[in-house]
This record gives structure tokens, sequence and C-alpha cells, in this order.
């Protein structure tokens, strides 16, 4: 008898690749959402709410694994704490998480640390929480999403000029590899802290926009900026960094040129 997995933020960005291949595997999958929805494809949609613990106690019933991806810049130690109070009730044998690379190593400290580098302060109330549940955990640490850059820029190419934070580097990766490795743990034992992922080149903040307006045929001028506070230093110290584990395969030029291929098809249709 297959185990029900439960997915949370089924319907986000990494949470869809999450949900579309564990369904690939064949598995009994239910997918926590805000609102509710019909069933699709065989995918158990119940509504519930992290941050205030409304319907989560459901949600979990009957839920050997769960997979956390839901997460936002600030408050997942909250949202983690719900689930793992109803999880803990429910029987749950493995709970995975998804972190970020530098969690641990980005202080988060002051107004403009919150500001601009909150994510990782979150993620790393979560992790406590997750760690601190009493339930069999897993936690994976991925750097930043190449969806999520191609969103900033997006953005930033609306503005006359693009400002960039100067002396910052990243090392994007698809969130297809970081789901695929998410599945991968979440049917296998659990190991708590698992090898973090990263994607297979480092690029300056700079060097990512460039790539973006060439990629796009966009020209806007960039220029860098000095951000203070403790946590932008550690990031230009490359605390968000994963060298030894760029294991992604996927890099950002290529991902660039399949959006843009992408965008083209669709312009045709």
């Amino acid at each position: 008898m297959q185990h029900t997995i439960l997915v949370t933020g089924g319907t986000g960005t990494l949470g869809r690749h999450v949900v579309q291949r564990l369904r690939n595997a064949d598995r009994n999958l239910r997918v926590l959402s805000r609102h509710s929805r019909e069933s699709d494809g065989g995918i158990e949609f119940v509504a519930g709410d992290l941050t205030t613990g409304m319907g989560i106690e459901a949600a979990v019933e009957g839920a050997e694994i769960i997979v956390h991806c839901a997460g936002t810049s600030k408050g997942d130690g909250e949202k983690a704490l719900h689930l793992v109070e109803a999880a803990s009730q429910a029987g749950t044998r493995h709970l995975v998480y998804i972190s970020v690379v530098g969690a641990d190593q980005v202080p988060v400290v002051s107004g403009i640390d919150r500001a601009m580098f909150g994510y990782f302060a979150s993620k790393l109330a979560g992790e406590r929480v997750v760690a601190d549940s009493g339930i069999p955990w897993t936690t994976l640490r991925a750097t930043q999403f190449q969806e999520s850059f191609l969103m900033l820029a997006r953005q930033m190419a609306k503005l006359p000029v693009m400002p960039v934070a100067a002396g910052m580097r990243f090392q994007p990766i698809a969130v297809d590899e970081v789901a695929a490795q998410l599945v991968d743990l979440a049917l296998g034992m659990p190991i708590g802290l698992a090898p973090a992922i990263a994607g297979p080149r480092v690029y300056t903040m700079a060097g990512l926009l460039r790539e973006y307006l060439q990629a796009s045929h966009r020209r806007r001028p960039i220029i860098p900026l000095w951000v203070p506070g403790k946590a932008a230093r550690a990031i230009r110290d490359g605390a968000n960094l994963a060298r030894e584990r760029a294991v992604g395969r996927r890099t950002w030029e290529e991902f660039l040129a399949d959006q843009v291929r992408s965008s083209s098809d669709n312009k045709q249709k």
C-alpha cells in the first residue's frame, strides 16, 4: 500500500515541479492550498492556512510523508510550527523541508538586513522548527532558483536604469533540478541535513542581468550600488554559495535561451 504524500506550497514555483514528479511516480498525492479546489488527475487538494494553522490538521491526516515547499520572505518558523504540531499528532514519519544555502551563515540583524535578506532568517527559523519537531526529518538547502532571478530581471528591466548590489555573487539553479532532489529525498529515509544543491556556475548580479538583457535583446545601464549591513557583507563573502556542491547542470544561459524560445513560440501561436 502506497503512503499518502502531502506537498505544501504545491501550486508554487517549486511545488508544481515536486507535484508533477511525484505524480509521474504514481504516488498518492495531496496538495495543501489556501483555497479549496476539486481533485485533479488523481491529486487531492485540501484547503488550509499555515499562517493561522486553520485546516492543517485535516490536511496532514494520514500523510506519512510531507514535503514542505511553502515559504515566503518571513514567517517560515511560525508556518513550520503549525505544520509540525499537526503532523506530530498525525503520525507523520518523514518531514522534508526546503531551505536556502547560507541560512546559517547570513546574519539578519538590522532593518536593512531584514528588508533585503530576511528570507535567510525566515528559512533558518523553519529549519530549527523542523529539526526540533521530533518527527524524522530531512532538510535540503539550495541556492536561489533561476526562475527567481528571471522574475527580478524582468521587473528591473522596466526601469530606465538597473541598480545592482555591488560585489555580490550568486549560483542559480534550475528549480526542476531541486524538485528532483527533493523527491528523491522524500522517497528515501530521513537523513537530517542533506548535502546542499547548487547551480553549475557562479555569476555576479551584474553578470546575470547582462545575460538577461542580451537574451531579451534589450539595453539598460547597470548601476552598481553598495549595500550596507552584516547580511550584505556575508553574501559578498560568498555565504550564499556552495561551489563544492555545483551539481546542477542547467546554466543560466541555457535557461534564458529556453525562456526566449518559449516566449517566441507563444507569440507565434
